[in-house]
């Protein structure tokens, strides 16, 4: 027994021997099978399962930009990287609370090998969170309603972080020889992503963090995100190197590949972390690519029955979908706006990046649409607003400064034609109500319904008489001229007077 204990450090300083080989990977296997059926683990698991089955099939109506669901698989992996955390600093730790940790030196395996392997543990956690994150993407992938690209450096921080979180939980073990250690770090974490220092991209110091959650209004074109995925790729990737090993050397493994792996790891982190900071702010060239997307973009268009659609390149296949509402709302115009050639333009408000909630001003040409970048649920009667808009009043802008009876013609050429009219009415108000006044969403400036233009919408849409449609179109003139009232319209339409007078003041 005394030559092999003698034999033991000798090992540590040229390496592992191929028996000492086979011993490691077969620790690291028993260690991993441990790790996935630990209590805390599962439940992770189970929990981000639970979450992707529950939010992929209704996440951005049916409709995501691949682009910005690549960034959605980065902050549950967090969850089970804690959890790991945790099972990891515990499995380190076993022996010495089980009180055999002196029988380990009659073993082939040194400390730093045992170390390597409780390492390696990890592996398998993180290769789950990847199968894990892939199938949520593909599954937004494939949706019908689905455009852009994902980008791989982004698919890669959710396992990257399960890996980080770790290899940190084994180093802590290998400097804090307390249970304690690991949960108070896990509630430490916690505190700081609650409290928003997860970071949002904002300053290089804050890509520091393992995800970095940026997000506006709408999505925005691949090449205009700015975001320096890859770097950050890079320097978790050398993060959780650096930290594997260094746990290595401290309990004595020095040979020259794990010195080396440390300083490697170091110079991987150190690199990522530095290329990633100097791309965190925007370079001239991509600043001045925000400003053409939002003043003149380079759009892709195309002739769809009596309109002309353009859109970014990577939202191209929703032209068709986009022409479908403007030829549904077209159909039941009347006078020369049934047969008025619109010109659907999709825009953007990209100036600042991702972190922007600006709205869109409304255009003053006169048959001018616009189309933002998200579509599916209210995007669907936001947009239809706006076209109605464009056929009842000639333009954008004055179509937002709409308070007479005009809105109740807008409206019904609006929902009228949708599965659930009454429903779409609700959730293109701000209040999802129907009953009282309300601000109208759209893609740019917002509509205003009076009470008593709601009302009358409301009758129409509950209750439609029969014939209203031709109603509309023989009474066109009258319904879309400027100070026409809202009983009138009603008048005209079949149906009930507002219960209250129209008052554009409200």
């Amino acid at each position: 027994m005394s030559a092999v204990v003698a034999e033991a450090p000798a090992d540590e300083e040229t390496g592992v021997r191929g028996s000492s080989n086979g011993a490691l990977l077969a620790l690291a296997w028993f260690e991993a099978r441990r790790l996935l059926t630990r209590a805390p683990v599962v439940v992770a698991f189970v929990a981000y399962l639970a979450w992707i089955v529950w939010r992929t099939p209704g996440s951005w109506d049916g409709y995501p930009a691949l682009q910005d669901a690549d960034r959605n698989t980065q902050t549950m992996p967090m969850l089970v990287g804690l959890a790991v955390l945790v099972c990891a600093d515990f499995a380190v730790l076993r022996s010495g609370r089980h009180g055999t940790e002196h029988h380990f030196g009659v073993l082939v395996l040194p400390r730093g090998h045992r170390t390597a392997a409780h390492a390696l543990s990890v592996v398998p956690a993180a290769l789950l969170t990847a199968v894990c994150v892939g199938g949520q993407f593909t599954w937004e992938a494939l949706k019908p309603g689905a455009v852009g690209h994902g980008s791989p450096a982004e698919l890669a921080v959710g396992p990257l972080v399960v890996l980080v979180f770790g290899m940190f939980g084994v180093l802590l073990a290998r400097v804090v020889r307390s249970a304690l250690a690991g949960p108070l770090v896990v509630v430490l974490l916690l505190y700081t992503f609650v409290f928003g220092a997860s970071g949002d991209g904002a300053d290089g110091m804050s890509w520091l963090a393992p995800v970095v959650v940026q997000s506006g209004a709408d999505a925005l074109p691949s090449e205009l995100l700015g975001r320096p995925a890859a770097w950050h790729a890079l320097y978790l990737a050398g993060v959780a190197l650096c930290l594997a090993l260094l746990a290595v050397l401290l309990v004595g493994g020095r040979s020259i590949a794990v010195r080396t792996g440390v300083v490697l790891g170091l110079v991987v982190a150190v690199t990522g972390g530095v290329l990633q900071a100097r791309e965190a702010a925007p370079s001239p060239e991509l600043t001045a690519a925000r400003e053409r997307a939002v003043s003149d973009p380079g759009l892709s268009c195309a002739e769809r029955g009596r309109s002309t659609y353009c859109a970014f390149p990577e939202w191209t296949p929703r032209v068709g979908t986009w022409a479908g509402v403007v030829d549904r709302v077209q159909a039941l115009a009347g006078g020369s706006a049934h047969e008025r050639r619109l010109h659907v333009r999709q825009r953007v408000v990209a100036t600042y990046g991702l972190v922007n909630d600006a709205a869109m001003a409304p255009q003053t040409e006169a048959g001018q649409v616009t189309a933002g970048t998200a579509w599916g649920g209210n995007r669907v009667p936001e947009f239809s607003s706006a076209v109605a808009a464009v056929l009842v009043a000639g333009s954008e802008k004055a179509g937002s400064e709409v308070c007479d009876g005009r809105m109740v013609t807008l409206m019904w050429l609006s929902l009228s034609w949708q599965d659930d009219p009454l429903d779409a009415l609700r959730r293109v108000r701000v209040d999802d109500s129907v009953r009282g006044s309300a601000i109208v969403l759209s893609p740019t400036e917002p509509l205003s319904m009076t009470a008593g233009q709601t009302d009358v919408v409301r009758r129409l849409l509950e209750n439609p008489p029969a014939g209203v449609g031709e109603r509309v179109k023989a009474h066109w003139s009258e319904l879309t001229a400027p100070g026409v009232t809202t009983a009138r319209a009603a008048g005209l339409l079949g149906v009930a007077g507002p219960e209250k007078a129209d008052s554009c003041e409200e």
